[in-house]
């Protein structure tokens, strides 16, 4: 899986998770760049991309997550 085949899955989860049809995810896409992205919800989304793309992330690789495409590399890293 390449880092724009996650960017659609993450955009999908983004979408469903945050309840926004409106998202549209870019690597550079920051918490401060979507209003419902707040510290809840950023646990629902790694809950939910952690299950939908079947990966598990350590709480040091989430507490250095700046942006979405920190997020795609993590996970790229580990397919």
């Amino acid at each position: 899986m390449d880092k724009a085949e996650i960017l659609k899955k993450l955009n999908d989860i983004f979408i469903n998770t945050l309840d926004n049809a409106d998202i549209v995810l870019k690597m550079e896409t920051t918490a401060a760049d979507i209003e419902e992205w707040d510290s809840l919800r950023h646990i629902m989304l790694v809950v939910e991309i952690e299950k939908t793309m079947k990966t598990k992330f350590t709480s040091k690789e989430i507490t250095k997550f700046k942006n979405v495409g920190d997020i795609v590399n993590s996970i790229e890293a580990k397919k």
